[in-house]
């Protein structure tokens, strides 16, 4: 009989808030534009981009549903015990206190030092007479015949202001009867932002606008004009179990989306007049605290093009993502044959180091092109435009394969080309599903069925991140190729759940939400609790993008507190508070943020000294883990099993400069104590080929 044993430690303060640990997240990358020591001066610029983008859909989703919460009179505090109400108070004062030092850092640290070397952001101010010259003429031939100045008087209401969109009001005075008027202008969205006036000298568009509006209002005196923004909320509300085609109910969402959505941010120049200011706020609807004053030029998601710029000792090194050598090219230069490759081992996968293009995306090439090949099925969440994934999919149906395809058209922000891609698919003869209804298909998988002497064989890719070619070089994530009868059986049971009527739950090797991913992941941290009770070799390390679950989250502390040493890398949200005496004082958290986006998730358990560890698509979020359909793929191979154990080594190393999580606040550590600048884990996988040249074999 075995002994009792206490009850964990679980406070009620226990939980960080998942809004604002992602306001922390959005600092780190922020943190990178400040970075002159270990981020070239471009790339900085370009993480002024990203902490603009990444700001927009934050506003456009999370503070958009806390809003509806409390328009729905909803006073349930969440997970962090703070109510909605008090949460948005401090959601916008946190945000204010971030865009001010983002204002900042463009305004003091990174424009100056673009400026000193010969990349200048400019006002029209500060353009010469031929400058300005070029730019009347570019407005009267490109700019001026696509505006559409709209004026708001008894017959004209005020128009409707699309999300994200910037904009000039105006305000005017007629010189005859002396009466006011309001006018707004969009600026053009298929002209560049930032209009190129030399190589390396840019200014805003709106700018160049704004400067030419006595052509636009003619005879009418111009009193005062500014620029401002609107953030809507943008996430969509489709109600899938009563929709008959959800297809359908998904485009008829998307239309509302552009004429109808409740706005959530007001953002305006830091000099706007306050007669406009007042029209403004009225006429679009929103409170004090959801307006925004910035200094000009407003939405620096424009400096993307700034940081496009071909300075090569301004950005980061080049970089040539490399074949995997199990996968490299035979000595007669034609590509590996892939499944030859596969027949007899699996092969682990890390992008970019590994080049997805002679890897995943050779993977289905090959598949539709051999003649062997039988089937295809392929899940699809977010891929690239021109994807030659799709290219290959349609080339196999064409070519008389089963090709089914498991399309997510509700991934957010990419549904309506997502819905581009179904009806291409469908017209080349593709069976396209769109799995099962309540629940989004995030699993990333790809199954290949080939009629080979000894019988049909199946192989199949399992990864962490999309079929996408485009951010597979600049996304870090894993993957499993595998011809593993057990795995690719399971692979193809999830397919049949996906594309048919069955209620399958059980699988031999693969975890698979919504079923059995927290389940599967809360006995694996109760056995590690077993081991360290019992004196055997016990750990946790978990890799993901977020983590808010509280029964994970509960386990983990109580695993803590068993003596588990755990260990958690978290890219983005991150509700665990770590190193709480009595609490977590075994967990250690690490973000790493740098020029490759970490976006593997990874799991790691001791084993009583047999290491149990796998790959798959799951972040530790309710969504993933309850409303999606996920994937987690255990490991065999010992080389495989150590190469993840060398990554977290490597993530939580003194020596490698990253963020740490204490308590409640991140730690920002890139030097050692001497002054001696840490490790960058990125730099150091790019110089090793992944980390391979230290591996045993």
């Amino acid at each position: 009989m075995s002994e009792p044993t206490e009850e964990p430690y679980l406070p009620a303060d226990r939980f960080l808030d998942r809004e604002l640990s992602w306001l922390s997240f959005n600092q780190r990358v922020l943190d990178l534009a400040r970075d002159a020591e270990r981020v070239p001066l471009l790339e900085r610029a370009r993480f002024l981009a990203i902490f603009s983008s990444n700001l927009d859909e934050f506003f456009m989703v999370r503070i958009a549903g806390l809003k509806r919460r409390i328009a729905a009179g909803v006073a349930v505090p969440g997970a962090s015990g703070i109510l909605p109400r008090d949460l948005h108070e401090q959601m916008l004062a946190r945000i204010r206190e971030l865009t001010a030092e983002q204002s900042r850092v463009f305004r003091e640290e990174v424009r100056p030092q673009l400026a000193a070397e010969g990349i200048a952001v400019v006002a029209w101010d500060d353009l010469d007479e031929s400058e300005r010259e070029r730019m009347s003429t570019l407005f009267d031939e490109r700019i001026y015949p696509i505006l559409t100045p709209l004026a708001v008087d008894p017959a004209h209401p005020f128009p409707y202001i699309s999300g994200l969109s910037v904009n000039i009001a105006a305000l005017l005075r007629d010189p005859v009867s002396g009466a006011r008027q309001f006018a707004r202008i969009k600026v053009p969205t298929n002209v560049d932002r930032f209009v190129t006036l030399s190589n390396g000298r840019f200014v805003a568009l709106e700018d160049v606008i704004s400067h030419q509006l006595h052509k636009v209002f003619t005879g009418m005196d111009l009193i005062t004009w500014s620029t401002f923004r609107v953030t809507r909320n943008e996430d969509l509300e489709v109600e899938e179990d009563d929709a008959e085609n959800i297809l359908h109910a998904l485009e008829k969402e998307l239309l509302r989306r552009k004429v109808g959505r409740p706005p959530v941010r007001l953002e305006v120049d830091e000099d706007i007049h306050e007669d406009l200011l007042d029209i403004l706020r009225s006429q679009i609807d929103v409170t004090d605290s959801e307006v925004f004053w910035l200094p000009a030029p407003l939405d620096l998601r424009g400096l993307s093009t700034v940081a496009d710029l071909d300075r090569e000792k301004l950005t980061y090194p080049s970089f040539l993502p490399k074949t995997h050598p199990e996968l490299a090219e035979v000595e007669t230069s034609k590509p590996a044959d892939l499944f030859k490759a596969l027949h007899d081992r699996d092969v682990l996968l890390q992008h970019p180091y590994d080049s997805f293009a002679t890897s995943v995306q050779r993977f289905v090439e090959q598949a539709a092109a051999d003649p062997a090949v039988l089937a295809i099925k392929q899940t699809l969440y977010r891929t690239s435009g021109d994807s030659p994934i799709v290219d290959a999919l349609v080339d196999a149906a064409e070519a008389g394969k089963q090709v089914l395809v498991v399309v997510e058209i509700m991934a957010r922000f990419d549904e309506q080309a997502n819905i581009a891609w179904a009806r291409k698919l469908e017209r080349a003869g593709c069976h396209v599903v769109y799995g099962v209804v309540g629940l989004k298909t995030h699993a990333k998988l790809c199954l290949v069925v080939r009629d080979e002497p000894a019988g049909l064989r199946r192989y199949a890719h399992i990864g962490t991140g999309n079929y996408n070619p485009k951010t597979a070089r600049v996304y870090e994530d894993m993957g499993l190729l595998t011809s593993n009868p057990i795995v690719t059986e399971d692979v193809g049971r999830v397919f049949n759940h996906l594309s048919g009527m069955t209620r399958e739950t059980n699988y031999r090797r693969l975890l698979v939400a919504p079923h059995s991913v927290r389940n599967g992941l809360l006995k694996l941290i109760g056995g590690e609790i077993e081991h360290a009770r019992a004196g055997r070799p016990s750990g946790i390390r978990i890799k993901v993008n977020s983590i808010v679950d509280e029964a994970l989250i509960d386990a983990l502390y109580t695993a803590s507190q068993a003596g588990v040493p755990v260990d958690l890398w978290v890219r983005g949200i991150c509700a665990v508070r770590p190193g709480v005496p009595g609490l977590s004082e075994n967990i250690r958290v690490r973000s790493i943020l740098g020029r490759f986006l970490e976006h593997s998730r990874l799991f790691w358990f001791a084993g009583g000294g047999e290491p149990i560890v796998g790959l798959g698509s799951a972040d530790l979020m309710h969504r993933n883990l309850d409303r999606r359909v996920e994937v987690l793929v255990p490991l065999t191979n010992p080389r495989h099993i150590a190469r993840i154990s060398a990554l977290f080594d490597l993530a939580f190393d003194d020596g490698t400069a990253s963020w740490w999580l204490e308590d409640r606040h991140w730690v920002q550590r890139t030097h050692a104590a001497d002054g001696t600048p840490l490790l960058d884990s990125q730099a150091y996988l790019i110089a090793t080929q992944g980390g391979r040249r230290t591996e045993q074999r």
